[in-house]
């Protein structure tokens, strides 16, 4: 099974797959409302204006594994990320990202290394893979800001040229 096959919920409870987006250089990110890290969003959402129509999107999974830092219900998620940040771009249904019951889109993810040469579990909120439209998968951590350059140039190498 490739990534654009595995199975995935929309927050609005809705089926689709990767291959929804199988044209496009995808940004998967755990987030979480309650989160040191949460500002993300704002840069987040930067990059999904900045970068939407030239085939680009964030796929943001919101994720409670990380000290309970997202409890809320898929609609006060959405609420939350639309009313404090703005948010456009598509969220999913609460996600494991770790353990026994992680999520398959996450098991195959975590198989990615990082630029220190590190697979395996996500450390925190807000762990980012950039996925080309080929299935490439770069991996940034954290800590790493949506707009740093790195970011930034695994974006800008898979996008359609304006």
């Amino acid at each position: 099974m490739t990534l654009h096959e595995i199975e995935l919920t929309t927050a609005e409870g809705q089926p689709t797959t990767l291959a929804a987006y199988a044209d496009q250089v995808v940004l998967v990110v755990n987030v979480a409302s309650k989160c040191g890290l949460t500002p993300q969003y704002e840069k987040l959402e930067e990059l999904q204006k900045t970068y939407s129509d030239r085939g680009f999107t964030v796929l943001g999974f919101p994720c409670n594994q990380f000290a309970g830092q997202e409890p809320g219900s898929a609609e006060k998620i959405q609420e939350f990320c639309s009313m404090t940040y703005g948010v456009t771009f598509p969220l999913f249904e609460k996600t494991k990202v770790n353990g026994r019951s992680a999520h398959p889109l996450y098991a195959e993810l975590t198989k990615t290394a990082d630029s220190a040469g590190k697979a395996g579990r996500v450390k925190w909120n807000f762990e980012k893979f950039v996925i080309s439209p080929t299935g490439d998968v770069q991996r940034f951590r954290p800590t790493t800001q949506p707009d740093a350059p790195e970011v930034i140039a695994a974006i800008e190498s898979g996008l359609v040229r304006a």
